[in-house]
């Protein structure tokens, strides 16, 4: 009964919005297209799995040479505080390799967590805000 961490690459639609929905993170779940289209076009998706069942995952942007955008980190909340984010992590920074930064952005609730795992906060980052 151990967690399993694997790269997938066709991660099952209505098992990926379960989960995010099961994290409390916010995204448009309600927009199953466009979480489709989340999922389809990150080129780094690791995931945790407890028994075949889909606990957390990383959904990750990266060109595996230079940086690694981590886009969502989550962890189903009744397994949260458990190990499971950092160790999401890890394995993103196991497969890319030491040469790649790993940025991310945080949510508010989430500021106190990221540098108790190894992240700097950045002072030169820029956004435009989505407007839908």
């Amino acid at each position: 009964m151990s967690l399993i961490f694997t790269i997938e690459t066709e991660l099952k639609l209505d098992e990926a919005i379960a989960l995010y929905i099961a994290s409390g993170i916010n995204r448009p779940t309600a927009q199953p297209e466009r979480m489709q289209r989340m999922l389809q076009h990150a080129n780094l998706i690791i995931t945790a799995r407890q028994d075949g069942k889909l606990v957390g995952l990383a959904r990750c942007l990266t060109d595996f040479s230079f940086v690694v955008y981590i886009a969502d980190l989550l962890v189903a909340k009744v397994w949260q505080q458990q190990g499971i984010g950092g160790q999401l992590l890890a394995e993103v920074q196991r497969v890319t390799g030491p040469q790649v930064q790993q940025l991310l952005l945080s949510a508010p609730s989430a500021m106190a967590y990221y540098p108790k795992v190894g992240f700097n906060p950045l002072a030169n980052a820029f956004a435009i805000a989505r407007t839908e």
